[in-house]
């Protein structure tokens, strides 16, 4: 804690980027031990997942959000508000932007975004990598406020990256597997899918130098931050849990992140 203290923001905002990069190929790594990916295995990760975003996004950036507003003389739920839906909305611009697909959605393998001629194979990274876009900016918008606000504690962001983190490993075995089943070489399956979290060390970057530079913007950082995740949420990882019929894990995998999540941020907070 007292290192990180001490340190710029925005370099450990890097290193938290980083270390959910690598939690991220961690998970990848997993295609070298596996040949074939066990539904109910993913659906209970992806629940998981779904857990540990959704808690971080109210415990360690709505809440600090609306006490922050308060303090600047805001209406305390004004700019959150405008933020967490800003959030949202880009995501789904992304997504109306990017082609993409989704492997695992109940509608089948439909490419979602403009058409395209790219491969199944980077139709699937493609979306992998827009939706760990704000996973980073989470991560970089805590570490920045630490700068400005005393509230928003490094404990706290170290929390957040942690939570991310631990969610990241089964996310980077969930992106890896598909692309082995698409008859991808392991190493290439291992190599797209880590690379699919490098975003977020970028991400994580980008988003401690806004709010270092325009400090009035936090609380709407953090709320953005907060909308984008729960509409990765949302809009994915529970109906990818719950398409298969996995219903009861995806759902107590989604319990036991939250929890995780919850007791990570309020405890080191």
């Amino acid at each position: 804690m007292e290192w990180f203290s001490a340190i710029n923001p925005v370099l450990a905002a890097l290193i938290g980027g980083t270390f959910t990069w690598f939690a991220t190929a961690f998970g990848a790594m997993f295609v070298f031990f596996f040949k074939h990916l066990n539904r109910k295995l993913l659906d209970a990760s992806l629940g998981f997942a779904a857990g540990v975003m959704i808690a971080a996004s109210f415990w360690s950036l709505l809440d600090p959000a609306l006490e922050l507003s308060e303090e600047l003389g805001y209406i305390p739920w004004l700019w959150p508000l405008v933020g967490f839906l800003s959030g949202g909305i880009f995501l789904r611009i992304l997504d109306l932007s990017l082609p993409h697909m989704h492997r695992y959605m109940r509608k089948g393998e439909e490419t979602e975004g403009p058409q395209s001629s790219l491969s199944k194979n980077m139709l699937m990274i493609i979306a992998v990598t827009i939706h760990n876009i704000p996973e980073g900016l989470a991560v970089g918008v805590a570490f920045g406020a630490t700068a400005i606000f005393p509230q928003v504690t490094i404990a706290g962001a170290i929390a957040l990256t942690v939570g991310i983190g631990i969610q990241n490993i089964p996310e980077g075995f969930a992106v890896s597997m598909p692309l082995l089943e698409e008859k991808m070489t392991k190493r290439r399956a291992f190599f797209w899918g880590q690379a699919s979290g490098s975003v977020e060390a970028i991400a994580a970057v980008v988003g401690a130098l806004l709010v270092i530079q325009m400090q009035a913007i936090l609380p709407f950082a953090l709320g953005f931050a907060a909308g984008a995740m729960i509409f990765v949420v949302i809009e994915e990882v529970i109906p990818q849990s719950q398409s298969a019929g996995n219903n009861d894990l995806a759902t107590g995998g989604g319990m036991l992140g939250f929890a995780i999540m919850m007791f990570l941020d309020v405890s080191l907070s």
